[in-house]
């Protein structure tokens, strides 16, 4: 669910960290709605976004779905590979995406030789650490009024002084993202448009004023 919390600047790769550790990685196209890696398997790569998004989850037996987050370019993801263990979650492309796929010996050498860089890495797996005990707390202390404030607001960006979400989430990837059944989003959003704390347009969704983290 830490997908609505935006990333670090410092946690995406610089031109001259990709640059490098491009020398050591495979170029790879994907279409969209393509599972790059699944949840439990052993694999041993790391992915860097080039071009596209891709978006990581973790599901029960039922086939139900809880999205961890959603990545752009110059972000990787694979990095928990490093420790041998399997996968954590499954991955999958949102659009057609461009990657650089590093074999994790590689990758290995690659921190060792880039002290700046390993760094990065301590910092990305602290403020994952970090994400996912705002997600456990949102969860536990929060209802799904809260949760659903919590994305737009963490989500959104302000521009001539218009604060808005830049993509049109649907109720569906709400719901996802926060936990709860679309139906609740649905009645959820209805309530935040009445109370003119929200509009949602055909592209974008602007927040009038912070919605209520319950009601």
């Amino acid at each position: 669910m830490n997908d609505h919390v935006k990333p670090d600047a410092s946690l995406i790769l610089s031109p001259e960290e990709l640059a490098e550790i491009s020398r050591h990685a495979v170029p790879r196209s994907f279409k969209a709605r393509t599972v790059l890696v699944t949840e439990g398997e052993d694999t041993d790569s790391l992915y860097i976004i080039v071009e596209g998004r891709a978006r990581a989850f973790v599901s029960d037996a039922g086939g139900r779905e809880v999205v961890l987050s959603v990545m752009g370019p110059g972000e990787y993801f694979g990095d928990i590979a490093f420790d041998e263990g399997p996968r954590s979650a499954s991955v999958t492309t949102l659009e057609p995406c461009r990657m650089l796929v590093v074999p994790r010996e590689e990758f290995a050498d690659f921190v060792k030789r880039n002290p700046a860089f390993a760094m990065s890495f301590i910092r990305k797996l602290i403020h994952q650490v970090r994400v996912l005990t705002e997600n456990v707390r949102s969860l536990a202390l929060m209802d799904a009024y809260g949760r659903v404030a919590r994305l737009l607001l963490d989500s959104a960006v302000t521009k001539d002084g218009v604060q808005f979400i830049p993509e049109r989430l649907t109720q569906s990837e709400i719901a996802s993202r926060v936990g709860c059944s679309r139906e609740m989003v649905s009645r959820i959003f209805k309530d935040l448009v009445q109370g003119h704390y929200i509009s949602v347009e055909p592209e974008r969704i602007v927040i009038h004023r912070k919605p209520p983290a319950r009601w």
